[in-house]
């Protein structure tokens, strides 16, 4: 795996714990050698992750729509910043760059950003994996969730079965790593 995108929450969260985690999430794929492709946003989680992996030597993929970097949302010291015109554009450079996709903790986009991923995985537009790194059980409630969607039947156990779901970045890494095609 050469890049991953990150989709992690444009705020810190009420925990200062979660940007410790992203930060350290950042740090790791750096001293991996895996570079990290994300929305290219400063602030939050997405700016402690990107600054975690810089920190440690990695590089950093950022992809953001013009009008957040006229609002002054952009990141400036990332290894590369690709400014785009749309949301759907933003997610299809970030699609095209990455190898693999997770989900840290985060909000409405990160929720978007990973369904949407996930959704193109199973109708085939892509075969790369998707996961969500529940880091503190912070996904337990909406796994939850998505065994009852299941369990209703709208949510088939062929695609349940295909996210990797781990706590720990290692185990999620190499859970990821095992599932590209």
């Amino acid at each position: 795996m050469k890049r991953i995108a990150i989709f992690a929450g444009s705020s810190s969260g009420a925990d200062p714990g979660f940007a410790d985690l992203a930060a350290a999430v950042g740090r790791e794929l750096a001293g991996r050698g895996i570079g990290v492709v994300y929305g290219g946003g400063r602030a939050g989680l997405m700016g402690a992750l990107a600054d975690g992996a810089r920190e440690a030597g990695g590089e950093v993929i950022g992809v953001i729509p013009r009008s957040m970097v006229e609002r002054e949302w952009a990141h400036d010291g990332i290894t590369e910043l690709h400014v785009c015109e749309t949301m759907h554009q933003r997610k299809a450079i970030m699609a095209e760059k990455a190898d693999a996709f997770l989900a840290l903790p985060g909000g409405l986009g990160t929720l978007e950003e990973i369904f949407e991923v996930w959704t193109w995985r199973q109708l085939g537009f892509h075969h790369k994996p998707v996961g969500f790194l529940n880091a503190g059980g912070f996904w337990s409630p909406l796994l939850n969730a998505l065994d009852a969607i299941a369990a209703s039947g709208f949510l088939s156990a062929l695609a349940l079965g295909d996210i990797v779901v781990e706590q720990e970045l290692p185990a999620a890494l190499e859970a990821l790593s095992g599932r590209i095609i």
